[in-house]
């Protein structure tokens, strides 16, 4: 509880750049939303410590476990979640979550994370720190993978300042059209 704590209350970058978010959204009349796994809702918290965000905000999908992904965001066991070498750490799981969590939430952005935070969980290919990150909009979806270092509330927090990134950028591009 208390690195969750100081990941939304002792980084104010992490809150000018959700705040950012928010303005660039509301600014053009769009919605965000989020589906994440182990960030377990930071980015969406982020999101909604910023006044305003409700005009912006849409929801969020906290898909921690496997059933969650497949049930609620639609991604697929046959062929992702149940193939080794993808699973739910990969490109594909990270684009099916973000696809899935705008369809469900009915939002013009969507970002999903998906990785291992830690201290456990590595595997050969996938080391702890290891973060998929999907955006998607109407226009395009893409994927990008970061390996982050430090402990568990540290890849967290990383992992937030990245999905508020990709989400800033989407909208700038969605704006821009």
């Amino acid at each position: 509880m208390a690195a969750d704590k100081a990941i939304l209350e002792q980084d104010d970058a992490l809150y000018d750049e959700a705040a950012e978010v928010v303005r660039l959204a509301s600014a053009a009349g769009l919605t965000v939303g989020c589906a994440e796994s182990c960030t377990g809702g930071l980015v969406s918290a982020c999101l909604t410590s910023a006044p305003g965000s409700s005009a912006a905000v849409r929801g969020g999908v906290v898909s921690y476990a496997i059933p969650v992904k497949h049930d609620v965001l639609g991604v697929p066991y046959d062929g992702l979640l149940d193939v080794p070498q993808l699973g739910a750490v990969s490109s594909e799981c990270a684009a099916a979550m973000a696809m899935g969590a705008r369809k469900v939430l009915s939002c013009d952005a969507c970002v999903s994370v998906t990785g291992i935070a830690g201290p456990g969980g590595g595997e050969p290919g996938k080391p702890v720190g290891t973060v998929w990150f999907g955006i998607d909009t109407a226009p395009s979806s893409r994927t990008v993978m970061h390996l982050l270092e430090g402990d568990r509330a540290d890849v967290r927090r990383q992992a937030c300042h990245v999905a508020l990134g990709l989400l800033r950028e989407a909208l700038m591009e969605l704006s821009a059209k």
